[in-house]
Protein backbone atom coordinates (compact mmCIF):
# COMPACT_ATOMS: atom_id res chain seq x y z
CA UNK A 1 0.00 0.00 0.00
CA UNK A 2 1.12 3.54 -0.72
CA UNK A 3 1.19 6.09 2.09
CA UNK A 4 -1.18 8.37 0.16
CA UNK A 5 -3.89 5.68 0.41
CA UNK A 6 -3.15 5.17 4.11
CA UNK A 7 -3.56 8.91 4.66
CA UNK A 8 -7.06 8.73 3.19
CA UNK A 9 -7.91 6.12 5.79
CA UNK A 10 -6.44 8.38 8.48
CA UNK A 11 -8.75 11.14 7.24
CA UNK A 12 -11.84 8.93 7.20
CA UNK A 13 -11.18 7.81 10.76
CA UNK A 14 -10.47 11.37 11.91
CA UNK A 15 -13.83 12.57 10.56
CA UNK A 16 -15.79 9.76 12.20
CA UNK A 17 -16.93 9.65 15.83
CA UNK A 18 -18.82 6.34 15.68
CA UNK A 19 -16.83 3.54 17.25
CA UNK A 20 -18.61 0.93 15.12
CA UNK A 21 -17.87 2.82 11.90
CA UNK A 22 -14.22 3.33 12.90
CA UNK A 23 -14.00 -0.42 13.53
CA UNK A 24 -15.35 -1.12 10.04
CA UNK A 25 -12.95 1.36 8.44
CA UNK A 26 -10.00 -0.24 10.25
CA UNK A 27 -11.13 -3.73 9.20
CA UNK A 28 -11.36 -2.55 5.58
CA UNK A 29 -7.86 -1.11 5.84
CA UNK A 30 -6.43 -4.24 7.50
CA UNK A 31 -7.88 -6.47 4.77
CA UNK A 32 -5.87 -4.53 2.17
CA UNK A 33 -2.56 -4.88 3.99
CA UNK A 34 0.05 -7.62 3.82
CA UNK A 35 1.38 -9.34 6.96
CA UNK A 36 4.44 -7.07 6.94
CA UNK A 37 2.38 -3.94 6.33
CA UNK A 38 -0.27 -4.53 8.99
CA UNK A 39 2.24 -4.58 11.86
CA UNK A 40 3.82 -1.29 10.75
CA UNK A 41 0.51 0.44 10.00
CA UNK A 42 -0.95 -0.47 13.40
CA UNK A 43 2.07 1.12 15.09
CA UNK A 44 1.66 4.28 13.01
CA UNK A 45 -2.06 4.43 13.86
CA UNK A 46 -0.94 4.66 17.49
CA UNK A 47 1.72 7.28 16.79
CA UNK A 48 4.56 4.81 17.40
CA UNK A 49 7.13 2.70 15.58
CA UNK A 50 6.84 -0.30 17.91
CA UNK A 51 4.83 -1.69 20.82
CA UNK A 52 4.35 0.72 23.71
CA UNK A 53 6.46 -1.31 26.14
CA UNK A 54 9.57 -0.76 24.02
CA UNK A 55 9.36 2.92 24.92
CA UNK A 56 10.68 4.25 21.59
CA UNK A 57 9.69 7.92 21.35
CA UNK A 58 10.16 10.25 18.41
CA UNK A 59 11.92 12.78 20.60
CA UNK A 60 10.94 15.79 18.48
CA UNK A 61 9.62 18.99 20.02
CA UNK A 62 7.08 21.09 18.11
CA UNK A 63 9.71 23.71 17.24
CA UNK A 64 11.91 21.00 15.68
CA UNK A 65 9.00 19.74 13.57
CA UNK A 66 8.31 23.32 12.46
CA UNK A 67 11.98 23.60 11.50
CA UNK A 68 11.61 20.43 9.39
CA UNK A 69 8.51 21.78 7.68
CA UNK A 70 10.09 25.18 6.91
CA UNK A 71 13.16 23.47 5.49
CA UNK A 72 11.08 21.14 3.33
CA UNK A 73 8.82 23.91 2.02
CA UNK A 74 11.50 26.64 1.89
CA UNK A 75 9.25 29.03 3.86
CA UNK A 76 10.26 31.88 6.15
CA UNK A 77 9.67 31.17 9.85
CA UNK A 78 7.53 34.27 10.51
CA UNK A 79 5.27 33.44 7.55
CA UNK A 80 4.91 29.80 8.60
CA UNK A 81 4.19 30.64 12.25
CA UNK A 82 1.65 33.28 11.24
CA UNK A 83 -0.36 30.68 9.30
CA UNK A 84 0.15 28.09 12.05
CA UNK A 85 -1.37 30.42 14.65
CA UNK A 86 -4.48 30.84 12.49
CA UNK A 87 -5.33 27.14 12.53
CA UNK A 88 -3.53 25.94 15.65
CA UNK A 89 -3.01 22.67 13.77
CA UNK A 90 0.50 21.90 12.58
CA UNK A 91 -0.72 19.16 10.24
CA UNK A 92 -3.33 21.35 8.56
CA UNK A 93 -0.75 24.15 8.17
CA UNK A 94 1.72 21.88 6.35
CA UNK A 95 -1.08 20.47 4.19
CA UNK A 96 -2.13 24.00 3.20
CA UNK A 97 1.41 25.02 2.22
CA UNK A 98 1.90 21.76 0.30
CA UNK A 99 -1.15 22.61 -1.79
CA UNK A 100 0.31 26.02 -2.59
CA UNK A 101 3.89 25.01 -3.29
CA UNK A 102 4.43 21.89 -5.35
CA UNK A 103 7.78 20.11 -5.28
CA UNK A 104 9.58 18.42 -8.19
CA UNK A 105 10.57 15.71 -5.66
CA UNK A 106 6.96 14.77 -4.93
CA UNK A 107 6.21 11.09 -5.49
CA UNK A 108 4.23 8.33 -3.87
CA UNK A 109 6.00 6.09 -1.38
CA UNK A 110 5.08 2.68 -0.02
CA UNK A 111 4.00 2.46 3.60
CA UNK A 112 6.96 0.23 4.48
CA UNK A 113 9.40 2.79 3.09
CA UNK A 114 7.79 5.64 5.05
CA UNK A 115 7.78 3.50 8.18
CA UNK A 116 11.52 2.90 7.75
CA UNK A 117 12.05 6.68 7.63
CA UNK A 118 10.09 7.09 10.86
CA UNK A 119 11.92 4.24 12.57
CA UNK A 120 15.29 5.78 11.74
CA UNK A 121 13.98 9.13 12.94
CA UNK A 122 12.73 7.73 16.25
CA UNK A 123 15.87 5.74 16.99
CA UNK A 124 18.43 8.42 16.00
CA UNK A 125 20.54 9.27 19.06
CA UNK A 126 23.75 10.93 20.13
CA UNK A 127 25.47 14.04 18.78
CA UNK A 128 23.77 15.42 15.69
CA UNK A 129 20.66 13.26 16.14
CA UNK A 130 18.30 16.26 16.00
CA UNK A 131 19.78 17.26 12.65
CA UNK A 132 19.20 13.72 11.41
CA UNK A 133 15.58 13.84 12.56
CA UNK A 134 14.99 17.21 10.86
CA UNK A 135 16.56 15.94 7.64
CA UNK A 136 14.50 12.73 7.53
CA UNK A 137 11.19 14.47 8.25
CA UNK A 138 11.95 17.26 5.77
CA UNK A 139 12.62 14.67 3.08
CA UNK A 140 9.28 12.98 3.71
CA UNK A 141 7.37 16.28 3.66
CA UNK A 142 8.93 17.26 0.34
CA UNK A 143 8.27 13.91 -1.30
CA UNK A 144 4.71 13.15 -0.23
CA UNK A 145 1.37 14.69 -1.20
CA UNK A 146 -0.47 17.40 0.82
CA UNK A 147 -2.84 15.07 2.68
CA UNK A 148 0.07 12.81 3.63
CA UNK A 149 1.89 15.92 4.85
CA UNK A 150 -0.89 16.52 7.38
CA UNK A 151 -0.21 13.19 9.09
CA UNK A 152 3.55 13.14 8.59
CA UNK A 153 3.99 16.05 10.99
CA UNK A 154 1.37 14.82 13.44
CA UNK A 155 3.09 11.48 13.95
CA UNK A 156 6.22 12.82 15.73
CA UNK A 157 4.11 15.13 17.92
CA UNK A 158 2.39 12.13 19.48
CA UNK A 159 -1.13 13.38 18.67
CA UNK A 160 -1.87 11.11 15.71
CA UNK A 161 -4.16 8.96 17.89
CA UNK A 162 -7.52 9.08 16.21
CA UNK A 163 -9.98 8.63 19.05
CA UNK A 164 -9.91 4.85 19.47
CA UNK A 165 -8.21 2.49 21.88
CA UNK A 166 -6.31 -0.79 21.58
CA UNK A 167 -9.63 -2.56 22.14
CA UNK A 168 -11.07 -1.03 18.96
CA UNK A 169 -8.11 -2.43 17.01
CA UNK A 170 -8.83 -5.88 18.48
CA UNK A 171 -12.46 -5.53 17.39
CA UNK A 172 -11.27 -4.53 13.91
CA UNK A 173 -9.09 -7.65 13.72
CA UNK A 174 -12.21 -9.72 14.41
CA UNK A 175 -14.17 -7.81 11.76
CA UNK A 176 -11.29 -8.34 9.33
CA UNK A 177 -11.63 -12.12 9.70
CA UNK A 178 -15.34 -12.67 10.32
CA UNK A 179 -17.24 -9.44 9.64
CA UNK A 180 -18.30 -9.14 13.27
CA UNK A 181 -16.92 -9.16 16.85
CA UNK A 182 -17.30 -12.91 17.38
CA UNK A 183 -13.54 -13.56 17.52
CA UNK A 184 -12.77 -10.67 19.88
CA UNK A 185 -12.40 -12.80 23.04
CA UNK A 186 -9.86 -15.16 21.44
CA UNK A 187 -7.87 -12.23 20.04
CA UNK A 188 -7.96 -10.34 23.35
CA UNK A 189 -6.76 -13.40 25.28
CA UNK A 190 -3.70 -13.60 23.04
CA UNK A 191 -3.14 -9.84 23.29
CA UNK A 192 -3.08 -9.98 27.08
CA UNK A 193 -0.19 -12.46 26.90
CA UNK A 194 1.60 -10.63 24.07
CA UNK A 195 0.43 -6.97 24.22
CA UNK A 196 1.86 -6.06 20.83
CA UNK A 197 -0.88 -5.10 18.36
CA UNK A 198 1.54 -5.28 15.44
CA UNK A 199 2.59 -8.82 16.35
CA UNK A 200 -1.06 -9.87 16.81
CA UNK A 201 -2.03 -8.46 13.41
CA UNK A 202 0.93 -10.07 11.64
CA UNK A 203 0.15 -13.44 13.25
CA UNK A 204 -3.49 -13.22 12.15
CA UNK A 205 -2.45 -12.44 8.58
CA UNK A 206 0.01 -15.34 8.45
CA UNK A 207 -1.70 -18.04 10.52
CA UNK A 208 -5.26 -16.91 11.13
CA UNK A 209 -7.09 -17.25 14.43
CA UNK A 210 -5.49 -20.66 15.11
CA UNK A 211 -2.09 -18.98 15.18
CA UNK A 212 -3.14 -16.85 18.15
CA UNK A 213 -4.08 -19.93 20.18
CA UNK A 214 -0.42 -21.01 20.09
CA UNK A 215 0.89 -17.80 21.64
CA UNK A 216 2.92 -18.35 24.80
CA UNK A 217 4.64 -15.92 27.19
CA UNK A 218 8.00 -14.66 26.01
CA UNK A 219 10.70 -13.45 28.37
CA UNK A 220 11.24 -9.66 28.05
CA UNK A 221 7.76 -9.15 26.57
CA UNK A 222 5.47 -8.00 29.42
CA UNK A 223 2.23 -9.82 30.16
CA UNK A 224 -0.76 -7.62 31.01
CA UNK A 225 -1.18 -8.10 34.73
CA UNK A 226 -4.14 -9.83 36.30
CA UNK A 227 -6.45 -7.72 38.46
CA UNK A 228 -8.29 -8.54 41.67
CA UNK A 229 -11.98 -8.24 42.36
CA UNK A 230 -12.92 -6.37 45.52
CA UNK A 231 -15.14 -7.24 48.47
CA UNK A 232 -15.75 -5.64 51.84
CA UNK A 233 -16.30 -8.64 54.12
CA UNK A 234 -14.84 -12.06 54.83
CA UNK A 235 -18.34 -13.56 54.59
CA UNK A 236 -18.70 -12.42 50.97
CA UNK A 237 -15.27 -13.81 50.05
CA UNK A 238 -15.82 -17.29 51.52
CA UNK A 239 -19.25 -17.44 49.88
CA UNK A 240 -17.73 -16.53 46.51
CA UNK A 241 -14.62 -18.76 46.34
CA UNK A 242 -14.78 -21.08 49.33
CA UNK A 243 -11.48 -22.36 50.74
CA UNK A 244 -8.67 -19.98 49.82
CA UNK A 245 -5.09 -18.96 50.55
CA UNK A 246 -4.69 -15.50 52.02
CA UNK A 247 -1.74 -13.18 51.43
CA UNK A 248 -0.98 -9.74 52.88
CA UNK A 249 -1.70 -6.82 50.53
CA UNK A 250 1.27 -4.47 50.36
CA UNK A 251 1.11 -0.85 49.23
CA UNK A 252 4.10 -0.41 46.93
CA UNK A 253 5.03 -0.80 43.25
CA UNK A 254 3.70 -3.86 41.48
CA UNK A 255 6.44 -5.15 39.20
CA UNK A 256 6.69 -7.92 36.65
CA UNK A 257 10.22 -9.32 36.54
CA UNK A 258 11.69 -11.01 33.47
CA UNK A 259 15.01 -12.87 33.78
CA UNK A 260 17.14 -14.73 31.22
CA UNK A 261 20.87 -15.19 30.63
CA UNK A 262 21.63 -13.03 33.69
CA UNK A 263 19.69 -10.17 32.13
CA UNK A 264 16.77 -8.57 33.99
CA UNK A 265 13.89 -6.36 32.88
CA UNK A 266 11.29 -4.86 35.18
CA UNK A 267 7.89 -3.77 33.91
CA UNK A 268 5.31 -1.65 35.74
CA UNK A 269 1.58 -2.28 35.80
CA UNK A 270 1.29 0.03 32.78
CA UNK A 271 3.89 -2.09 30.90
CA UNK A 272 6.53 0.61 31.13
CA UNK A 273 10.12 -0.65 31.23
CA UNK A 274 11.32 0.64 34.62
CA UNK A 275 14.46 -1.50 34.94
CA UNK A 276 16.76 1.50 35.31
CA UNK A 277 14.74 2.87 38.25
CA UNK A 278 15.32 -0.09 40.57
CA UNK A 279 18.95 -1.25 40.41
CA UNK A 280 18.69 -2.91 43.84
CA UNK A 281 15.84 -5.16 42.67
CA UNK A 282 17.78 -6.01 39.49
CA UNK A 283 20.86 -7.06 41.48
CA UNK A 284 18.71 -9.02 43.90
CA UNK A 285 17.17 -11.03 41.06
CA UNK A 286 20.60 -11.75 39.54
CA UNK A 287 21.97 -13.00 42.86
CA UNK A 288 18.96 -14.86 44.23
CA UNK A 289 16.89 -16.23 41.30
CA UNK A 290 17.29 -19.99 40.87
CA UNK A 291 16.30 -20.35 37.23
CA UNK A 292 17.51 -19.98 33.64
CA UNK A 293 14.34 -18.23 32.44
CA UNK A 294 11.79 -16.64 34.69
CA UNK A 295 8.75 -14.36 34.77
CA UNK A 296 7.44 -13.49 38.23
CA UNK A 297 5.41 -10.71 39.82
CA UNK A 298 5.83 -8.96 43.13
CA UNK A 299 5.37 -5.78 45.12
CA UNK A 300 8.40 -3.56 45.73
CA UNK A 301 8.28 -1.90 49.16
CA UNK A 302 10.58 0.72 50.63
CA UNK A 303 12.02 0.04 54.06
CA UNK A 304 14.09 1.79 56.70
CA UNK A 305 17.50 0.04 56.75
CA UNK A 306 18.11 1.19 60.34
CA UNK A 307 14.87 -0.09 61.87
CA UNK A 308 13.82 -2.68 59.28
CA UNK A 309 10.33 -1.17 59.19
CA UNK A 310 8.49 -0.92 55.89
CA UNK A 311 7.59 2.52 54.61
CA UNK A 312 4.19 3.91 53.54
CA UNK A 313 3.48 4.36 49.85
CA UNK A 314 4.04 8.13 50.08
CA UNK A 315 7.70 7.44 50.89
CA UNK A 316 8.14 4.38 48.66
CA UNK A 317 6.86 6.40 45.69
CA UNK A 318 9.95 8.60 45.89
CA UNK A 319 11.86 5.72 44.27
CA UNK A 320 9.93 6.22 41.03
CA UNK A 321 12.28 8.72 39.38
CA UNK A 322 14.50 9.23 36.36
CA UNK A 323 17.32 11.14 38.07
CA UNK A 324 19.49 10.68 41.17
CA UNK A 325 18.47 7.02 41.20
CA UNK A 326 21.60 5.75 42.94
CA UNK A 327 21.38 8.20 45.84
CA UNK A 328 17.67 7.49 46.37
CA UNK A 329 18.30 3.73 46.29
CA UNK A 330 20.65 4.18 49.26
CA UNK A 331 18.20 6.43 51.09
CA UNK A 332 15.12 4.25 50.42
CA UNK A 333 16.17 0.67 49.61
CA UNK A 334 13.53 -1.73 48.31
CA UNK A 335 12.59 -5.33 48.91
CA UNK A 336 10.49 -7.33 46.47
CA UNK A 337 7.74 -9.50 47.89
CA UNK A 338 7.15 -12.06 45.12
CA UNK A 339 3.61 -13.46 44.88
CA UNK A 340 3.21 -14.96 41.38
CA UNK A 341 5.16 -17.13 38.95
CA UNK A 342 4.02 -17.08 35.31
CA UNK A 343 6.85 -18.70 33.36
CA UNK A 344 9.79 -20.92 34.31
CA UNK A 345 12.53 -22.47 32.15
CA UNK A 346 10.40 -22.76 29.01
CA UNK A 347 7.16 -23.77 30.75
CA UNK A 348 4.04 -21.61 30.75
CA UNK A 349 2.49 -21.55 34.25
CA UNK A 350 -0.40 -19.18 33.46
CA UNK A 351 -3.01 -21.94 33.22
CA UNK A 352 -1.65 -23.90 36.18
CA UNK A 353 -3.69 -23.72 39.42
CA UNK A 354 -2.48 -21.17 41.96
CA UNK A 355 -1.19 -23.81 44.39
CA UNK A 356 1.21 -25.16 41.72
CA UNK A 357 2.35 -21.67 40.74
CA UNK A 358 3.01 -20.98 44.40
CA UNK A 359 5.06 -24.17 44.84
CA UNK A 360 7.18 -23.34 41.79
CA UNK A 361 7.69 -19.78 43.02
CA UNK A 362 9.07 -21.01 46.34
CA UNK A 363 11.54 -23.25 44.50
CA UNK A 364 13.08 -20.49 42.39
CA UNK A 365 13.26 -17.68 44.95
CA UNK A 366 13.57 -17.69 48.72
CA UNK A 367 11.48 -20.23 50.62
CA UNK A 368 12.17 -18.91 54.09
CA UNK A 369 11.35 -15.56 55.68
CA UNK A 370 14.92 -14.25 55.64
CA UNK A 371 14.24 -10.51 55.67
CA UNK A 372 17.90 -9.83 54.84
CA UNK A 373 17.26 -11.10 51.32
CA UNK A 374 16.27 -8.78 48.48
CA UNK A 375 13.60 -11.07 47.02
CA UNK A 376 11.17 -12.64 49.47
CA UNK A 377 8.18 -14.86 48.73
CA UNK A 378 5.04 -13.31 50.17
CA UNK A 379 4.11 -15.16 53.33
CA UNK A 380 0.70 -16.81 53.39
CA UNK A 381 -1.38 -18.31 56.11
CA UNK A 382 -3.06 -21.70 56.18
CA UNK A 383 -5.88 -22.59 53.85
CA UNK A 384 -8.91 -20.66 55.11
CA UNK A 385 -12.53 -21.71 54.79
CA UNK A 386 -14.08 -19.88 57.77
CA UNK A 387 -14.99 -16.20 57.69
CA UNK A 388 -13.96 -15.79 61.35
CA UNK A 389 -10.40 -16.93 60.59
CA UNK A 390 -10.22 -14.72 57.50
CA UNK A 391 -11.28 -11.74 59.63
CA UNK A 392 -8.52 -12.57 62.15
CA UNK A 393 -5.88 -12.64 59.38
CA UNK A 394 -7.24 -9.39 57.99
CA UNK A 395 -7.09 -7.71 61.41
CA UNK A 396 -3.47 -8.83 61.85
CA UNK A 397 -2.60 -7.29 58.47
CA UNK A 398 -4.24 -3.99 59.43
CA UNK A 399 -2.37 -4.02 62.75
CA UNK A 400 0.87 -4.28 60.78
CA UNK A 401 -0.21 -1.15 58.83
CA UNK A 402 -0.77 -3.09 55.60
CA UNK A 403 -3.57 -2.26 53.14
CA UNK A 404 -5.42 -5.48 53.80
CA UNK A 405 -5.28 -8.97 52.32
CA UNK A 406 -5.67 -10.81 49.02
CA UNK A 407 -7.69 -14.03 49.04
CA UNK A 408 -6.66 -16.39 46.24
CA UNK A 409 -8.66 -19.30 44.89
CA UNK A 410 -6.54 -22.41 45.43
CA UNK A 411 -7.18 -23.89 41.98
CA UNK A 412 -7.58 -20.53 40.23
CA UNK A 413 -5.59 -19.85 37.05
CA UNK A 414 -3.76 -16.60 36.23
CA UNK A 415 -5.86 -14.59 33.77
CA UNK A 416 -3.76 -11.86 32.12
CA UNK A 417 -5.58 -8.55 31.89
CA UNK A 418 -8.69 -9.91 33.54
CA UNK A 419 -10.46 -9.03 36.77
CA UNK A 420 -11.98 -12.27 37.98
CA UNK A 421 -12.87 -14.11 41.18
CA UNK A 422 -9.57 -16.00 41.34
CA UNK A 423 -8.18 -13.07 43.35
CA UNK A 424 -10.22 -10.95 45.76
CA UNK A 425 -8.78 -7.97 47.58
CA UNK A 426 -10.17 -7.16 51.00
CA UNK A 427 -9.55 -3.62 52.26
CA UNK A 428 -11.52 -1.62 54.79
CA UNK A 429 -11.94 2.08 55.47
CA UNK A 430 -13.18 3.06 58.91
CA UNK A 431 -13.92 6.71 58.11
CA UNK A 432 -15.94 6.51 54.92
CA UNK A 433 -19.06 4.89 53.55
CA UNK A 434 -17.14 3.71 50.46
CA UNK A 435 -14.95 0.77 51.33
CA UNK A 436 -12.45 1.29 48.53
CA UNK A 437 -10.85 3.94 46.40
CA UNK A 438 -11.71 4.68 42.78
CA UNK A 439 -9.01 4.81 40.10
CA UNK A 440 -9.91 7.68 37.77
CA UNK A 441 -8.56 9.32 34.63
CA UNK A 442 -7.77 13.06 34.63
CA UNK A 443 -9.67 14.33 31.58
CA UNK A 444 -9.16 18.11 31.81
CA UNK A 445 -9.01 21.11 34.10
CA UNK A 446 -10.35 24.64 34.62
CA UNK A 447 -8.20 27.71 35.15
CA UNK A 448 -7.84 28.85 38.75
CA UNK A 449 -9.07 32.01 40.40
CA UNK A 450 -7.59 33.89 43.33
CA UNK A 451 -4.83 31.87 44.94
CA UNK A 452 -5.28 29.19 42.28
CA UNK A 453 -3.90 31.50 39.61
CA UNK A 454 -0.48 30.58 41.03
CA UNK A 455 -1.10 27.00 39.94
CA UNK A 456 -2.96 27.78 36.71
CA UNK A 457 -5.55 25.22 37.75
CA UNK A 458 -8.67 25.53 39.89
CA UNK A 459 -10.42 22.19 39.43
CA UNK A 460 -9.85 19.02 37.44
CA UNK A 461 -12.34 16.64 35.85
CA UNK A 462 -12.02 12.90 36.39
CA UNK A 463 -13.79 9.93 34.87
CA UNK A 464 -13.99 6.17 34.69
CA UNK A 465 -13.94 3.80 31.72
CA UNK A 466 -17.14 2.75 29.96
CA UNK A 467 -15.96 -0.57 28.50
CA UNK A 468 -19.16 -1.26 26.63
CA UNK A 469 -18.86 1.90 24.51
CA UNK A 470 -15.04 2.24 24.57
CA UNK A 471 -15.10 5.72 26.05
CA UNK A 472 -14.45 7.64 29.27
CA UNK A 473 -17.35 9.06 31.30
CA UNK A 474 -17.19 11.66 34.06
CA UNK A 475 -17.77 11.13 37.78
CA UNK A 476 -16.37 14.20 39.57
CA UNK A 477 -14.83 17.64 39.26
CA UNK A 478 -12.36 18.14 42.09
CA UNK A 479 -11.39 21.60 43.32
CA UNK A 480 -10.46 21.05 46.96
CA UNK A 481 -8.48 18.72 49.17
CA UNK A 482 -5.10 18.99 47.43
CA UNK A 483 -2.00 20.47 48.99
CA UNK A 484 -0.18 23.27 47.17
CA UNK A 485 2.52 20.77 46.28
CA UNK A 486 -0.05 18.37 44.78
CA UNK A 487 -1.62 21.16 42.70
CA UNK A 488 1.79 22.11 41.32
CA UNK A 489 2.68 18.48 40.63
CA UNK A 490 -0.61 17.89 38.78
CA UNK A 491 -0.12 21.03 36.68
CA UNK A 492 3.36 19.89 35.65
CA UNK A 493 2.08 16.42 34.70
CA UNK A 494 -0.70 17.87 32.55
CA UNK A 495 1.54 20.10 30.46
CA UNK A 496 2.85 17.31 28.23
CA UNK A 497 -0.68 15.97 27.65
CA UNK A 498 -2.61 19.16 26.80
CA UNK A 499 -4.92 19.03 23.78
CA UNK A 500 -6.63 21.72 21.74
CA UNK A 501 -9.93 19.83 21.52
CA UNK A 502 -11.78 17.27 23.62
CA UNK A 503 -10.87 13.70 22.58
CA UNK A 504 -13.60 11.88 20.71
CA UNK A 505 -13.69 9.09 23.30
CA UNK A 506 -14.49 11.52 26.15
CA UNK A 507 -18.26 11.63 26.81
CA UNK A 508 -18.81 14.86 28.77
CA UNK A 509 -21.93 16.89 29.53
CA UNK A 510 -21.66 20.54 28.44
CA UNK A 511 -21.94 21.69 32.05
CA UNK A 512 -18.69 19.84 32.79
CA UNK A 513 -16.64 21.20 29.89
CA UNK A 514 -13.06 22.15 30.78
CA UNK A 515 -10.83 25.10 29.87
CA UNK A 516 -8.05 22.65 28.98
CA UNK A 517 -8.42 19.04 27.82
CA UNK A 518 -5.87 16.34 28.67
CA UNK A 519 -5.09 13.25 26.60
CA UNK A 520 -5.67 9.91 28.36
CA UNK A 521 -2.47 9.59 30.40
CA UNK A 522 -2.81 10.59 34.08
CA UNK A 523 -4.39 8.18 36.56
CA UNK A 524 -5.30 9.25 40.10
CA UNK A 525 -6.67 7.34 43.07
CA UNK A 526 -9.73 9.08 44.49
CA UNK A 527 -11.50 8.61 47.82
CA UNK A 528 -15.10 9.77 48.34
CA UNK A 529 -17.77 9.53 51.01
CA UNK A 530 -20.39 7.94 48.79
CA UNK A 531 -21.60 7.41 45.24
CA UNK A 532 -24.79 9.18 44.23
CA UNK A 533 -26.98 9.38 41.13
CA UNK A 534 -26.08 12.30 38.88
CA UNK A 535 -27.93 14.03 36.03
CA UNK A 536 -24.82 15.95 34.92
CA UNK A 537 -22.02 13.40 35.11
CA UNK A 538 -22.13 11.07 32.11
CA UNK A 539 -21.47 7.97 34.22
CA UNK A 540 -24.93 8.60 35.66
CA UNK A 541 -23.15 8.53 39.00
CA UNK A 542 -21.05 11.04 40.92
CA UNK A 543 -18.48 10.82 43.71
CA UNK A 544 -19.62 12.81 46.75
CA UNK A 545 -16.87 14.78 48.53
CA UNK A 546 -14.09 13.39 46.30
CA UNK A 547 -10.46 13.86 47.34
CA UNK A 548 -7.11 12.87 45.93
CA UNK A 549 -5.42 9.92 47.63
CA UNK A 550 -2.40 9.62 45.35
CA UNK A 551 -1.14 9.69 41.79
CA UNK A 552 -0.97 6.25 40.17
CA UNK A 553 1.93 6.42 37.74
CA UNK A 554 1.99 2.62 37.79
CA UNK A 555 -1.40 2.44 36.08
CA UNK A 556 -2.50 3.33 32.57
CA UNK A 557 -5.96 4.44 31.38
CA UNK A 558 -6.94 0.85 30.57
CA UNK A 559 -6.45 -0.06 34.25
CA UNK A 560 -8.83 2.46 35.82
CA UNK A 561 -12.13 1.61 37.47
CA UNK A 562 -14.86 0.71 34.98
CA UNK A 563 -18.43 1.99 34.96
CA UNK A 564 -19.61 -1.55 35.70
CA UNK A 565 -17.36 -1.71 38.77
CA UNK A 566 -18.57 1.69 39.95
CA UNK A 567 -22.16 0.49 39.72
CA UNK A 568 -21.31 -2.63 41.73
CA UNK A 569 -19.54 -0.56 44.41
CA UNK A 570 -22.61 1.67 44.71
CA UNK A 571 -24.88 -1.34 45.16
CA UNK A 572 -22.61 -2.86 47.85
CA UNK A 573 -22.33 0.36 49.81
CA UNK A 574 -26.04 1.10 49.96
Amino acid sequence: MFFSELSKYFERIEKNSSRLEITRILAELFNKLSAEEIAKVVYLLQGRVGPAYEGIDFGMAERTIIKSAMSALNIDRSYFEKEFKKSGDLGATVESFKKQYSSFEEKDMEVLVVFDFFYRLATASGNGSQDVKVSLLSQLIRQLDPLSGRYLVRLPTGIIRLGFSDMTVLDAYSWMLSGDKSLRSVIETAYHVRPDLGFIGKTLKKEGIEGLKKIEPEVFTPIIMMKAERMSSAKEIIKQIGKCLVEPKFDGFRLQIHYKNNQVKLFSRSLEDVTFMYPDIVEGIKKEAKADELIIEGEAIGYNPKTGEFLPFQETVQRKRKYDIGAKAVEIPLKLFAFELLYLNGKNFIKEPFIKRREALEQVTIKNKDISKQIIVVDHQEEVDREERLEEIFDLAIAKKLEGVIAKKIDGVYQPGARDWNWIKYKRSYSSKINDTIDCLVMGYDFGKGKRTDFGMGAFLVGVRDDKNDRFVTVAKIGTGLTDEEWRFLKIKTQISKLKDKPMNYFVDKSMNCDVWISPAIVVEIKADEITKSPTHTAGLALRFPRLEKFRDDKKPEDITTLQELNSIQIKDK
